[in-house]
This record gives structure tokens, C-alpha cells and sequence, in this order.
């Protein structure tokens, strides 16, 4: 289904904004532990420092057991786990895989990498996550037209999860499996389960940006051990089992550097204090902010647990003429770093001609909330003093 052209004026590319010499303030720094040297030593002591190694298999272990998984395979990134989580599931050319609209283009991409058409589902208000209602519709229409798609990609926007029961429930209808993007939501939980553990695959990252780091890298997690274990095998040029190189299938370079698994050990050791923090920079917002009238933020549904990986604002037109434009450029001028919301996938260039459900006809949420959205700097590391220039800024454009 169609709708009618984004409009993104707003958003167009402006002058430079004069900045205040004060000390930058990031979106979304990284924030070392100090246990980091420790891994990357004994890497360099053992001479493991190439894809594999001790590091690997223990961050591994390490985050199946928070997560709560039966195994992992630790990845160059996570566009890799989505690639081969598609792989895995036989996705191949001419099919279609279902995809939340509003994310980061990677959680699409691989989509297209193995020749595959995307279809994207608008969001809902309730999460900001895929819409059941608009699930349903797609698949009912798919069914009608007898081209189910092989896969769903669920994304848990910005640390929020989606309403897994009721999209896990729909696929289960059309025995279509769930892949769940949680790059952005790994210490977050819905029901009491872990983030990205309740779909047929989970996927996690570990960009510089994300709430823990290993400077890049990611994870792809399943309750399918044997999964794993064949992800592993494609993810390492697909050699079989010879005493000479021998490949019987397409692989990829995409394993996790044994040094870089390193990081990401001693980054998932402060797991639990990272979410604390970025939990409470969100609660300081609420709190300060959350008496404007324009103002409101990303809601947390009673059965879920965010990891508040970034605080997200809505600006309401109906009480303010202030965008996220101009306040974006305002927040700029005293040097501080903020970001637009995911442009929704279904209004990029890239996608233009793949299909796209609203989740009301004619209200597309994932539209409306890219217009009114601005995400705030929300770094674990992010001192009170730099918090408060934050609130003072936005407070002098939103009196």
C-alpha cells in the first residue's frame, strides 16, 4: 500500500550554526569500564589478535547466558547477523521479508543483499515499534496474493521493545519466523524476557554508539544451537570440514576479531550500570522537561523494561512552532549533539518502490513521529553539568 509523498523541507541541509567553544556534548559517547586493557593484553600476550580466539568463544558464552539464549555467534557487525540470520532461514532472490519502517537502513539492507524485496510495516503509537494492525494487513494480503514473506525483521527502536506476543503471535499464524533487531536494545526486557531472545533469531550490536561497544562488531543470538553452529561455519568463508580448502557453499569474512571480543567482555561486565545511567539521564528529562506542553517522550508500556539507549522527544505542533529542525540547529549553536529520528525506510530513494503499510490508512505513525522527533544526548558517561546545559538549552527555545 502507498501513501502520499514525504515531505522533508524541513530537514533540508542549512548555513553552519556558530558554536559556543564550550566542550562538545555527544549524542552517544562510548564509555570504557578500565577493564578493557585487560582483554585486549592477554589477546596480544597470546598471540590471538585474528578472528577467533579465547576472547570469542567467552563473549560468546558470556552473552548467551545474560541474555538468557542457548548460544551466539559473535560477528563483525550486526548488519552481518541479520544477513546470515536470512540466510539461515533460506531467504533468496525473488522472495519478500516483512521489515519495520522506522529504523537505520541496516536493518534493511542485507534484505537486498540476497536479492530479496522488503516490505515495510509502519509503526504504533503504543512502542513506536512495528504495528500488529498493519502486520496483519500485510499478511493477509500476502496470503491473498500466495507470496508470504519468509521473514519479519522486528526492530526494538532506541531501546524499546516491541509488542513481541502479539507480532510473534501473528507470524505464528502464517508460520512465518521473527527476526528480532535488538541492536538498539540489548539490558532491555519485555515480560521478563531479554531483549532479542524471543524471536526465532536475535541480533545485537556493538557500534561505538551503542550502549556497550567493542568499537564495532555484533552478535547474532538463537534457541537453535545448531543454528548457530552453521552461522559460525558462514560466517568463516563457509570451509568444510577437509584437510585442504575446501567450500561446498558461499561464505563470509564475518567473525569477530578476538581482540575486539576482548572490548566487548569487559563492556558487558558494566552492562547493568550502563542501563542504570542511561535510565536515569531519560528520568532527569521527564522530570525537567516533561511539564511543557509540547513536549513528551518515547512511552515504556507496563510489561516492558527499556534500556533508554537514547531519550527521544516528540515536539507537539499543536503547542509549539518550535521543530526539531530549529531546535536541533539551537542545541548545536551551544555545541551539543542531537539527532534527528530514523527516517522512515518506505520515504528513502533506496526503497521507493517497495511496498508500505500505514498502520491506520492514511496515519503513518513512523511519518509523524521522523517530523516531530529529536534524540537527545543520553551517554551513560554524561556528567549532571552537561545534562543541565542540555535542559537550559532546550528550555530557552521551549519557554
Amino acid at each position: 500500500m502507498k501513501i502520499l509523498p514525504f515531505a522533508e523541507s524541513a530537514y533540508t541541509a542549512a548555513t553552519p550554526v556558530p558554536v559556543k567553544e564550550e566542550t562538545k556534548i555527544f549524542l552517544s559517547s562510548p564509555h570504557m569500564t578500565g577493564n578493557e586493557m585487560k582483554y585486549i593484553e592477554e589477546a596480544f600476550r597470546s598471540n590471538w589478535i585474528a578472528p577467533m580466539g579465547p576472547n570469542v568463544d567467552r563473549f560468546e558464552k558470556e552473552l548467551a547466558a545474560f541474555t538468557g539464549v542457548e548460544a551466539a555467534a559473535a560477528l563483525s557487525s550486526g548488519t552481518a547477523a541479520i544477513h546470515l540470520a536470512l540466510d539461515l532461514i533460506g531467504v533468496k532472490q525473488g522472495d519478500t521479508v516483512f521489515c519495520a519502517s522506522l529504523t537505520f537502513v541496516a536493518s534493511a539492507n542485507p534484505i537486498l543483499y540476497l536479492g530479496a524485496e522488503p516490505v515495510f510495516i509502519d509503526s504504533e503509537e503504543d512502542t513506536w515499534n512495528m504495528s500488529p494492525r498493519a502486520l496483519r494487513r500485510a499478511l493477509d494480503d500476502a496470503l491473498a496474493e500466495g507470496r508470504l514473506p519468509k521473514a519479519v525483521i522486528v526492530v526494538n527502536l532506541y531501546g524499546q521493545s516491541a509488542k513481541m506476543d502479539e507480532l510473534v503471535a501473528i507470524c505464528n499464524e502464517y508460520k512465518v519466523p521473527v527476526i528480532e533487531d535488538a541492536a538498539e536494545s540489548l539490558g532491555s526486557r519485555y515480560k521478563g524476557k531479554a531483549s532479542g531472545s524471543i524471536g526465532k533469531f536475535g541480533i545485537y550490536s556493538f557500534n561505538g554508539n551503542k550502549i556497550i561497544t567493542a568499537s564495532g562488531g555484533g552478535m547474532l543470538v538463537s534457541n537453535s544451537a545448531h543454528a548457530i553452529q552453521k552461522a559460525r561455519f558462514l560466517s568463516s568463508q563457509a570451509k568444510d570440514n577437509a584437510p585442504f580448502y575446501k567450500h561446498s557453499e558461499v561464505g563470509y569474512n564475518y567473525r569477530m576479531s578476538n581482540v575486539l571480543a576482548g572490548i566487548g567482555r569487559a563492556q558487558l561486565e558494566a552492562i547493568d550500570e550502563r542501563v542504570a545511567a542511561r535510565r536515569a539521564v531519560y528520568e532527569r528529562y521527564e522530570k525537567e522537561l516533561g511539564d511543557l506542553p509540547a513536549v513528551s517522550f518515547q512511552p515504556e508500556p507496563e510489561e516492558s523494561f527499556s534500556n533508554r539507549w537514547l531519550t527521544v522527544m516528540l515536539l507537539d505542533p499543536a503547542h509549539t512552532r518550535v521543530t526539531p529542525h530549529r531546535l536541533k540547529r539551537a542545541l548545536e549553536a551551544e555545541n551539543i549533539e542531537a539527532r534527528y529520528v530514523w527516517k522512515p525506510l518506505h520515504t528513502q530513494k533506496l526503497f521507493e518502490a517497495a511496498r508500505f503499510y500505514p498502520h491506520e490508512r492514511k496515519n503513518a505513525v513512523s511519518e509523524k513521529l521522523f517530523k516531530n522527533g529529536l534524540c537527545l544526548p543520553s551517554g551513560s558517561n554524561m556528567t549532571y553539568e552537561d545534562q543541565t546545559r542540555v535542559i537550559q538549552a532546550i528550555r530557552k527555545m521551549l519557554p
